[in-house]
């Protein structure tokens, strides 16, 4: 009786009868469902959006094996001279903070320079200490000690001084530096100030 069942499970069993057929089927189809579920999950995953971090004021170098640039490839395409952020920090991101993104998305890094650019010092002679200054904040200079000279040419820059010494139009400089300027004074504006002076002086 007993092997009469078995020789019955094993006849259905065979490649040539309609179970095995039917059961063979089957298995097909699960290992077909699993695997499109399986690979639809990682599409999905894929496409998800994410919240862009603020990479603001972080280190950039840093970035790349921090956790919270796991999900993106950091990319810097940009280095600016900046004296009030530390060398390597992050001025700029492009996507920007908490923009919502896909995750691998590219992020363009603009980093503070540890190295200040070289520009060409302006001509400063012969302009008012107004327009001197203006031009001074345009090349990325600022403005140092303001001495004054006795000149028939009120508040006109007489001379332009870098470190104590006379710096010619056109001379390479670092950005960030200080220049002092010489300006005009007449006379009697000077001669009425130091008088002021001496009376008020305790």
């Amino acid at each position: 009786m007993k092997n009469s069942r078995k020789e019955k499970i094993k006849d259905f069993f065979r490649p040539h009868r309609l179970g095995f057929h039917i059961l063979l089927a089957i298995g097909i189809t699960l290992v077909i469902a699993i695997t499109t579920l399986f690979l639809l999950g990682i599409y999905t995953d894929h496409g998800k959006e994410i919240e862009m971090p603020n990479f603001i004021g972080k280190d950039a170098n840093q970035l790349v094996s921090d956790s919270l640039s796991d999900d993106f490839i950091i990319e810097v395409t940009e280095s600016i001279f900046d004296k009030k952020m530390p060398p390597g920090s992050v001025l700029k991101q492009d996507p920007h903070p908490h923009e919502m993104v896909k995750k691998g998305r590219k992020v363009y890094l603009t980093i503070a320079s540890d190295l200040p650019p070289k520009i060409k010092m302006p001509q400063l002679i012969d302009v008012s200490l107004r327009q001197a200054e203006i031009m001074l904040k345009a090349k990325g200079l600022e403005l140092g000690s303001v001495i004054y000279k006795a000149s028939p040419y009120e508040n006109v820059v007489l001379e332009q001084l870098y470190r104590g010494r006379s710096i010619s139009p056109e001379t390479e400089i670092s950005m960030g530096e200080s220049i002092t300027l010489v300006v005009g004074r007449d006379i009697e504006s000077m001669m009425l100030d130091s008088l002021t002076q001496i009376v008020t002086e305790p």
